[in-house]
């Protein structure tokens, strides 16, 4: 799915009004139709509605579900702000039409503004600015968000929260934001829905589907995209009948320290549920027993140190390795991880402590080999960009890292998002909040050295993988719950989600 900028959708608009046969305002009708679904859907006639709407287009939906609500006997009250005298044509006509149905519970704002009373009761509307705005809200429109803000009702904003940017942010302000519980978004979700900040003004979201133009659609450019699961399974290579396990690959894991085994045991642990031929682990001697106990699928290389990874080995036999999960931040470590990545000619991924280490010594940032993979949580990548204030700052400066170290970056979070060199992001859609537990990261390392070993392009490797990672997270969730699921319940879904994804349909 394609996330286009605010500028793109009303070219979209624009462009299925002349290239489809479609008048604007029936477009409009077709978009109040289906939020006026979603609404009924959810609260009953008992329940009053309350729609706040401005003089453009965004207005023009919220007066036209106003009507639809109406008509369907559900009780209804509009205030229409009218404060510049300019109202679109589209909300002209549903002010008409709102009043030849005989509706009569209408206030017009154009300059005092009296507030209706707002209880928890009702469900409040918001239909007064859409994506398009480009500046904070101030004035008047600000005293009025912060008063729906300050109510106990139910908040619907149609397409996106009153006061909140498609895009960027950063020069918001941030109390002058309609605070959502419901956002009933138009076609597709903005850019700004992803980013954590902003959770509470979105709520929880919805796209509606109008029917945009499809020839539109495939032919426009962006760099932002939600992975869909049909993309996914198409990445998958099924296995064939003379399949071994040298076609499979062999791997390498440099991993744990003394106190930390634990990382290296669950990093092995998903790469063996994720179809790799051999695995070999390369771990402090203090780590051998309890990897050859837990994963005797794996060889066990021992470093020349008793408890941090000390000794650089040789990549020879390896189609991949990955490099980072719990291998402590000794100084002998962080050298001996900048003398690895000397030799590493195999795709590799870099996690956890590979990646801190590297933030100490950062003039060796360029030792890391081109395409690579970097698995930063938002901590991590910080330590290497610098401190971010946002979301949408912290996106643009790992997209910076990632054409630099021409790298593939995964942002891990909510909406993990893998940043190709090209500055192409791809956000995934599964997972959910109790997977943010320790060892989590661990599982999604292994699973990626896999997917490389059997010689999977980086980019697909990056998606799939990320993707199975969070699938099997939901799997975990179902079984356990979200508050008593751990690291080890992901790996044991593992075999669940890819069953899921190689399974035809």
């Amino acid at each position: 799915m394609k996330i286009l900028s605010c500028k793109q959708q009303r070219e979209a608009d624009a462009y299925t009004i002349s290239h489809e046969s479609i008048l604007s305002i029936n477009l409009m009708e077709k978009a109040a139709s289906l939020i006026t679904d979603a609404i009924c859907r959810r609260w009953d006639k008992a329940r009053r509605m309350i729609v706040f709407a401005g003089s453009g287009n965004n207005g023009g939906d919220a007066l036209a579900v106003a009507r639809m609500l109406f008509l369907k006997h559900y009780p209804v009250e509009v205030v229409f702000f009218n404060v510049t005298g300019k109202i679109s044509e589209e909300c002209l006509t549903n002010i008409r039409r709102l009043k030849e149905c005989g509706f009569a519970n209408y206030t017009e704002v154009s300059s005092q503004f009296d507030p209706p009373k707002l209880t928890r009761n009702d469900v409040v509307i918001d239909g007064l600015f859409g994506a398009g705005l480009n500046k904070p809200l101030s004035g008047g429109f600000a005293a009025v968000v912060q008063y729906i803000n300050a109510s106990q009702s139910t908040v619907v904003s149609i397409d996106t929260p009153s006061g909140l940017m498609g895009e960027d942010n950063t020069y918001n302000v941030r109390q002058n934001i309609i605070q959502a519980d419901l956002t009933l978004t138009i076609q597709l979700p903005k850019l700004s829905f992803l980013f954590a900040e902003n959770e509470e003004y979105v709520g929880k979201w919805e796209v509606l589907d109008i029917g945009i133009s499809q020839e539109f659609m495939k032919n426009v450019t962006t760099p932002y995209y939600i992975t869909e699961e049909a993309e996914v399974r198409s990445f998958i290579r099924p296995y064939k009948k003379f399949t071994h396990k040298g076609m499979r690959g062999h791997g390498l894991l440099i991993a744990g320290s003394y106190g930390m085994g634990g990382a290296a045991v669950m990093a092995a642990q998903a790469c063996m549920r994720s179809g790799i031929g051999r695995l070999t682990v390369h771990t402090p001697v203090c780590n051998h027993n309890l990897l050859q106990t837990l994963v005797p699928q794996a060889t066990v290389e021992d470093d020349l140190h008793e408890r941090f990874f000390a000794e650089p080995t040789d990549l020879d036999n390896y189609q991949a390795i990955a490099i980072g999960p719990g291998l402590g931040q000794e100084e002998i470590t962080a050298k001996t991880t900048i003398e690895q990545l000397d030799s590493c000619y195999v795709p590799t991924v870099l996690d956890a402590d590979a990646l801190n280490n590297l933030s100490v010594y950062r003039n060796f940032l360029n030792r890391i080999p081109k395409q690579a993979i970097l698995t930063p949580h938002i901590k991590e990548l910080e330590r290497l960009v610098g401190r971010c204030s946002n979301s949408y700052e912290r996106l643009n400066k790992a997209k910076e890292l990632s054409s630099y170290l021409q790298c593939y970056i995964v942002l891990k979070g909510a909406w993990t998002t893998i940043i190709t060199p090209e500055g192409n992001c791809y956000f995934n859609p599964t997972g959910n909040p109790g997977m943010a537990t320790g060892g989590s990261g661990d599982v999604l390392t292994g699973i990626l050295l896999a997917l490389l070993a059997q010689g999977y392009p980086q980019e697909a490797a990056c998606r799939l993988g990320v993707y199975v990672h969070g699938l099997a997270g939901d799997i975990a969730c179902e079984r356990q719950g979200m508050m008593s699921m751990n690291a080890s319940d992901i790996i044991e879904a593992l075999p669940g989600a890819w069953k899921q994804l190689t399974e035809t349909k």
